[in-house]
Protein backbone atom coordinates (compact mmCIF):
# COMPACT_ATOMS: atom_id res chain seq x y z
CA UNK A 1 0.00 0.00 0.00
CA UNK A 2 1.18 3.81 -0.48
CA UNK A 3 2.15 5.81 -3.64
CA UNK A 4 4.15 3.84 -6.17
CA UNK A 5 7.72 3.70 -6.64
CA UNK A 6 7.41 6.22 -9.46
CA UNK A 7 5.69 8.79 -7.55
CA UNK A 8 8.55 7.97 -4.15
CA UNK A 9 10.92 9.02 -6.84
CA UNK A 10 9.16 11.86 -8.73
CA UNK A 11 9.40 13.67 -5.19
CA UNK A 12 11.79 12.15 -3.59
CA UNK A 13 14.50 14.67 -4.74
CA UNK A 14 13.75 18.27 -3.97
CA UNK A 15 14.93 20.33 -7.16
CA UNK A 16 13.06 17.47 -9.36
CA UNK A 17 9.89 18.14 -7.24
CA UNK A 18 10.45 22.24 -7.92
CA UNK A 19 10.29 21.40 -11.93
CA UNK A 20 6.73 19.85 -11.03
CA UNK A 21 5.38 22.58 -9.30
CA UNK A 22 6.36 24.92 -11.81
CA UNK A 23 4.99 23.13 -14.50
CA UNK A 24 1.79 22.80 -12.07
CA UNK A 25 1.77 26.91 -11.60
CA UNK A 26 2.53 26.51 -8.22
CA UNK A 27 4.11 29.39 -6.33
CA UNK A 28 7.77 28.93 -5.61
CA UNK A 29 10.66 30.77 -3.91
CA UNK A 30 13.15 32.06 -6.09
CA UNK A 31 16.08 29.35 -6.47
CA UNK A 32 17.93 27.36 -8.91
CA UNK A 33 18.88 23.60 -10.27
CA UNK A 34 21.54 21.39 -8.83
CA UNK A 35 24.75 23.44 -8.55
CA UNK A 36 28.35 21.81 -7.61
CA UNK A 37 30.53 24.95 -8.24
CA UNK A 38 30.71 27.37 -5.53
CA UNK A 39 31.18 30.44 -8.06
CA UNK A 40 28.13 29.73 -9.59
CA UNK A 41 26.35 29.60 -6.24
CA UNK A 42 27.34 32.88 -5.59
CA UNK A 43 26.37 34.60 -8.33
CA UNK A 44 22.80 32.61 -8.07
CA UNK A 45 22.46 34.11 -4.36
CA UNK A 46 23.53 37.54 -5.79
CA UNK A 47 20.46 37.37 -8.36
CA UNK A 48 17.96 36.20 -5.59
CA UNK A 49 19.02 37.96 -2.84
CA UNK A 50 20.19 37.57 0.57
CA UNK A 51 19.46 35.27 3.10
CA UNK A 52 19.42 32.49 1.27
CA UNK A 53 19.24 28.38 2.00
CA UNK A 54 21.70 26.22 0.40
CA UNK A 55 19.35 23.07 0.93
CA UNK A 56 20.84 19.14 0.31
CA UNK A 57 18.46 18.31 -2.94
CA UNK A 58 18.03 14.48 -0.93
CA UNK A 59 17.68 15.72 2.65
CA UNK A 60 15.42 15.15 5.12
CA UNK A 61 15.18 15.35 8.99
CA UNK A 62 16.41 18.22 9.09
CA UNK A 63 20.30 17.80 7.61
CA UNK A 64 21.19 19.45 4.91
CA UNK A 65 20.05 22.80 5.29
CA UNK A 66 22.19 25.73 5.87
CA UNK A 67 21.09 29.82 5.64
CA UNK A 68 23.75 32.01 4.63
CA UNK A 69 23.33 35.86 4.92
CA UNK A 70 26.05 36.76 3.16
CA UNK A 71 28.31 35.75 0.51
CA UNK A 72 31.13 34.85 3.00
CA UNK A 73 28.75 32.82 4.77
CA UNK A 74 28.06 30.78 1.40
CA UNK A 75 31.36 30.51 0.35
CA UNK A 76 32.32 28.89 3.57
CA UNK A 77 29.19 26.52 4.40
CA UNK A 78 29.00 25.13 0.14
CA UNK A 79 31.33 22.51 0.41
CA UNK A 80 30.59 21.69 3.87
CA UNK A 81 26.68 20.95 2.50
CA UNK A 82 27.59 19.50 0.00
CA UNK A 83 29.73 16.94 1.95
CA UNK A 84 27.21 16.33 4.54
CA UNK A 85 24.51 15.82 2.03
CA UNK A 86 27.02 12.97 0.44
CA UNK A 87 27.34 12.16 3.35
CA UNK A 88 23.68 11.27 4.86
CA UNK A 89 22.16 10.54 1.86
CA UNK A 90 24.69 9.32 -0.71
CA UNK A 91 23.85 12.55 -3.01
CA UNK A 92 26.02 15.40 -2.68
CA UNK A 93 23.28 17.33 -4.89
CA UNK A 94 22.34 20.60 -3.39
CA UNK A 95 20.46 23.87 -4.78
CA UNK A 96 20.12 27.66 -3.61
CA UNK A 97 16.70 29.02 -1.95
CA UNK A 98 15.62 32.20 -0.98
CA UNK A 99 15.21 32.51 2.70
CA UNK A 100 12.19 33.87 4.41
CA UNK A 101 12.82 35.16 8.17
CA UNK A 102 9.27 35.27 9.65
CA UNK A 103 7.51 31.95 7.53
CA UNK A 104 5.03 29.48 9.13
CA UNK A 105 5.09 25.98 7.62
CA UNK A 106 1.44 25.04 6.57
CA UNK A 107 1.22 21.57 4.95
CA UNK A 108 -1.63 20.17 2.85
CA UNK A 109 -2.71 16.41 3.62
CA UNK A 110 -3.97 15.07 0.28
CA UNK A 111 -5.25 11.47 -0.98
CA UNK A 112 -5.22 10.82 -4.86
CA UNK A 113 -7.24 7.49 -6.23
CA UNK A 114 -6.86 5.38 -9.30
CA UNK A 115 -9.61 7.35 -10.83
CA UNK A 116 -7.63 10.13 -10.61
CA UNK A 117 -9.41 12.52 -8.01
CA UNK A 118 -7.72 13.94 -5.76
CA UNK A 119 -9.20 15.26 -1.94
CA UNK A 120 -8.18 17.47 -0.12
CA UNK A 121 -8.20 17.00 3.73
CA UNK A 122 -7.80 20.10 5.38
CA UNK A 123 -4.14 21.93 6.42
CA UNK A 124 -1.99 21.20 9.51
CA UNK A 125 0.33 23.90 10.97
CA UNK A 126 3.67 22.59 11.58
CA UNK A 127 5.76 25.82 12.10
CA UNK A 128 7.01 24.69 16.02
CA UNK A 129 10.41 23.12 15.09
CA UNK A 130 13.77 22.75 16.83
CA UNK A 131 17.29 22.03 14.25
CA UNK A 132 14.26 22.44 11.34
CA UNK A 133 12.54 18.62 12.62
CA UNK A 134 8.36 19.77 13.81
CA UNK A 135 8.02 19.41 17.74
CA UNK A 136 4.07 20.41 17.42
CA UNK A 137 1.54 20.23 14.88
CA UNK A 138 -2.03 21.66 14.76
CA UNK A 139 -4.76 21.35 12.54
CA UNK A 140 -6.24 23.76 11.12
CA UNK A 141 -3.90 25.86 11.21
CA UNK A 142 -4.77 28.67 13.66
CA UNK A 143 -5.47 32.41 12.52
CA UNK A 144 -4.90 31.40 8.89
CA UNK A 145 -6.39 33.43 6.52
CA UNK A 146 -9.10 31.79 4.57
CA UNK A 147 -8.15 33.08 1.20
CA UNK A 148 -4.43 31.98 1.73
CA UNK A 149 -6.30 28.55 2.78
CA UNK A 150 -8.60 27.88 -0.39
CA UNK A 151 -5.63 28.72 -3.11
CA UNK A 152 -3.10 26.47 -1.09
CA UNK A 153 -5.91 23.57 -1.30
CA UNK A 154 -5.99 24.85 -5.31
CA UNK A 155 -2.47 24.25 -5.73
CA UNK A 156 -1.69 21.21 -3.96
CA UNK A 157 -4.65 19.56 -5.70
CA UNK A 158 -3.11 20.95 -9.17
CA UNK A 159 -0.06 19.47 -8.30
CA UNK A 160 -1.27 16.24 -7.18
CA UNK A 161 -3.22 16.01 -10.85
CA UNK A 162 -0.41 16.87 -12.88
CA UNK A 163 1.71 14.63 -11.35
CA UNK A 164 -1.27 11.88 -10.82
CA UNK A 165 -0.54 11.29 -7.48
CA UNK A 166 -2.42 8.34 -6.15
CA UNK A 167 -2.58 7.25 -2.17
CA UNK A 168 -1.92 9.35 0.79
CA UNK A 169 0.32 12.61 0.64
CA UNK A 170 1.45 15.66 2.03
CA UNK A 171 2.11 19.21 0.28
CA UNK A 172 3.80 21.34 2.31
CA UNK A 173 4.40 25.09 1.84
CA UNK A 174 5.96 28.03 3.15
CA UNK A 175 3.95 30.76 4.35
CA UNK A 176 5.34 34.35 4.46
CA UNK A 177 2.98 36.52 6.61
CA UNK A 178 4.41 39.35 5.98
CA UNK A 179 3.96 38.98 2.06
CA UNK A 180 0.56 36.68 2.79
CA UNK A 181 2.08 34.91 0.30
CA UNK A 182 2.80 31.23 0.13
CA UNK A 183 5.58 29.01 -1.39
CA UNK A 184 6.21 25.28 -2.61
CA UNK A 185 7.96 23.57 -0.48
CA UNK A 186 7.81 19.45 -0.85
CA UNK A 187 5.52 16.67 -1.14
CA UNK A 188 6.14 14.16 1.10
CA UNK A 189 5.32 10.74 -0.41
CA UNK A 190 3.60 8.77 2.58
CA UNK A 191 1.25 9.28 5.88
CA UNK A 192 3.16 11.17 7.92
CA UNK A 193 3.39 10.66 11.38
CA UNK A 194 1.19 13.99 12.25
CA UNK A 195 -2.15 12.51 10.09
CA UNK A 196 -3.57 11.71 12.94
CA UNK A 197 -4.95 15.03 13.72
CA UNK A 198 -6.19 15.47 10.14
CA UNK A 199 -8.27 12.57 11.07
CA UNK A 200 -9.20 14.08 14.30
CA UNK A 201 -10.92 17.20 12.46
CA UNK A 202 -11.85 15.57 9.26
CA UNK A 203 -13.24 12.68 10.82
CA UNK A 204 -11.62 9.93 8.27
CA UNK A 205 -9.24 7.02 8.45
CA UNK A 206 -6.98 7.60 6.36
CA UNK A 207 -5.43 3.97 6.91
CA UNK A 208 -8.65 2.94 5.84
CA UNK A 209 -8.35 4.70 3.11
CA UNK A 210 -5.07 3.23 1.54
CA UNK A 211 -6.87 -0.60 2.16
CA UNK A 212 -9.84 0.36 0.15
CA UNK A 213 -7.31 2.16 -2.62
CA UNK A 214 -4.85 -0.66 -2.59
CA UNK A 215 -8.19 -2.59 -3.54
CA UNK A 216 -9.17 0.35 -6.46
CA UNK A 217 -12.19 0.73 -3.90
CA UNK A 218 -12.08 4.24 -3.15
CA UNK A 219 -14.59 6.50 -4.85
CA UNK A 220 -15.97 9.80 -4.94
CA UNK A 221 -13.44 11.41 -2.85
CA UNK A 222 -12.80 14.74 -5.15
CA UNK A 223 -13.46 17.44 -3.41
CA UNK A 224 -11.99 19.68 -0.29
CA UNK A 225 -13.17 18.04 3.32
CA UNK A 226 -14.26 20.67 5.71
CA UNK A 227 -12.81 20.13 9.11
CA UNK A 228 -14.54 20.15 12.49
CA UNK A 229 -12.30 21.78 15.83
CA UNK A 230 -8.81 21.23 16.41
CA UNK A 231 -6.75 18.91 16.68
CA UNK A 232 -2.96 19.07 18.01
CA UNK A 233 0.37 16.56 18.20
CA UNK A 234 3.50 17.46 20.55
CA UNK A 235 6.61 14.86 19.51
CA UNK A 236 9.09 13.44 22.09
CA UNK A 237 12.63 13.84 21.58
CA UNK A 238 15.32 11.95 23.32
CA UNK A 239 18.59 14.37 22.77
CA UNK A 240 20.74 13.61 25.39
CA UNK A 241 20.53 9.42 25.28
Amino acid sequence: MGPDSNQIKLFGLKHSAREIAEKANVPLLSGTGLISDTDIAVNSAEKIGYPVMIKSTAGGGGIGIRICENKQELIDSFDNVRHLAENNFNDSGVFIEKYIRKARHVEVQIFGNTFGEIAVLGERDCSVQRRNQKVVEEAPAPNFPDYVRKEMYKSARCLAKAAGYRNAGTVEFLYDEEAEQFYFLEVNTRLQVEHGITEEVVGIDLVEWMIKEAADELKDIDRDYSMNGNAIEVRVYAEDC
